[in-house]
């Protein structure tokens, strides 16, 4: 059965053979990518490319993932206060010395549980607003960041793609060219948030909320960290599944956008052999591929979501369990145990945003891998400094061609033979 007259139901059954290894990619409408072969690159490695297109802005990403520091570590402070309030201005419990110094130099008096209070409540103000303002400077320097990449990415590609050797461009076409500009080259500058800035803030809110519950109760500290391998495994489970389907989506719109493009590009020829329906029907069989295809990936990516969404709530029920004993043995404050369910949930958001975001930096990732396999090929007709003008008075204006031999890549038969 011919390609034209599959429908997309039939293609996307193939392809998920081809994903198990039982069937061959030359019969997907999108098989040009794969003929051309992968480059395997690792995670480590694609940080690196990332870093390099990012030279010349080192400063701008220092000052935003500064700024996001100071802002997670002031974000910390509000539930410290809890322990303060419950304990010894709600409580009967003394405050610590070191703390009752401090205060008495702003001239507070510790046994003033109004004022001690007040001063709670200050504090928690000012850390907020302080965090907001920071992280939103932060935050902008990140955003400008992202479009500079975007704009130097695309910039690249342009100058690469138009170079590509005639053939190789007549394969991208024109409409598969711009999707790679506009998508994969936006997805690549998305990378700052999604590689740099939102995992720092993860790693630093980690570390700090395991410093602190690790002050609180080293057991209680032991039971959390026993979540970070499994955070690990299923990354590294999902990883190598989800980014080589997030490739083959991109491949497809591609695919896509291409068609879309050279149906109305020829648009009269497409009329006049009375081809509406014939193109019509091709356009959307592989619009309905490319949505099978994200529905595949959803699936594959919500099941990781599930499974922390289980583990999560699980894990915190133990770990509250446990705590409550330990309250009733007199182990630990009751404002100990608030503080320490504080920072239990500062310290699984990060790992739960880091498990559900998994598939979106996949995405982003392929969209690298692309791009970088775009930028690897040959180009051609590159500015030589042997190349001077001509002046029309200096030539005949006759071409001569002597023993011309031509044929087309990836084909056997010369076209043109010694002319």
């Amino acid at each position: 059965m011919g390609l034209h007259r599959r429908s997309s139901r039939q293609l996307f059954r193939e392809y998920l053979g081809v994903l198990r290894g039982r069937g061959s990619a030359h019969r997907l409408p999108f098989s040009a990518e794969r003929r051309r072969g992968r480059r395997q690159r690792g995670g480590l490695q694609l940080l690196a490319e990332f870093l390099r297109l990012l030279r010349g802005q080192y400063a701008a990403l220092a000052y935003a993932l500064g700024t996001l520091t100071l802002a997670t570590c002031l974000a910390l402070v509000p539930p410290a206060t809890t322990k303060v309030v419950v304990d010894n201005v709600l409580g009967d419990r003394p405050l610590a010395e070191p703390f009752v110094r401090l205060l008495r130099r702003v001239g507070i008096s510790a046994a003033d549980r109004g004022s001690l209070l007040v001063a709670c409540v200050l504090v928690v103000i000012v850390a907020s607003m302080l965090r907001v303002a920071i992280h939103l400077s932060g935050r902008w320097v990140a955003t400008r960041l992202t479009k500079r990449v975007q704009i130097r990415v695309r910039k690249r590609l342009f100058e690469h793609v138009i170079r590509l050797p005639l053939y190789r461009v007549q394969q991208l076409r024109s409409g598969g060219v711009a999707s790679v500009l506009r998508e994969d080259g936006g997805a690549v500058g998305e990378l700052v948030f999604a590689m740099l800035y939102n995992p720092w803030r993860a790693v630093v809110q980690l570390v700090g909320s395991l410093v602190i519950l690790a002050w609180v109760d080293w057991r209680l500290l032991l039971g959390t960290l026993g979540l970070l391998p499994a955070l690990y495994l299923a990354h590294r489970t999902w990883v190598r599944r989800i980014r080589p389907l997030y490739r083959d989506i991109r491949a497809q719109r591609e695919h896509i956008d291409g068609h879309a493009t050279e149906v109305f590009a020829g648009i009269r020829v497409v009329r006049g052999f009375a081809r509406e329906r014939a193109e019509t029907w091709r356009y959307v069989r592989n619009t309905n591929l490319m949505t099978r295809q994200e529905l595949f990936v959803w699936w594959w990516s919500r099941i990781l979501e599930a499974v922390w969404e289980a583990l999560i709530p699980l894990g915190s029920a133990a770990l509250l369990l446990y705590g409550g004993w330990r309250v009733l043995q007199g182990a630990l404050t009751l404002g100990d145990l608030m503080m320490f369910l504080a920072y239990l949930l500062m310290l699984l958001e990060p790992l739960a945003v880091l498990a559900q975001s998994s598939a979106q930096f996949q995405n982003g990732l392929s969209a690298l891998d692309r791009v970088l396999d775009l930028l690897a090929e040959p180009v051609e007709m590159l500015p030589s400094r042997g190349r001077r003008p001509l002046n029309r008075s200096s030539v005949r204006g006759r071409i001569e061609l002597q023993d011309v031999w031509f044929r087309y890549p990836e084909q056997p038969l010369w076209a043109l033979q010694a002319v």
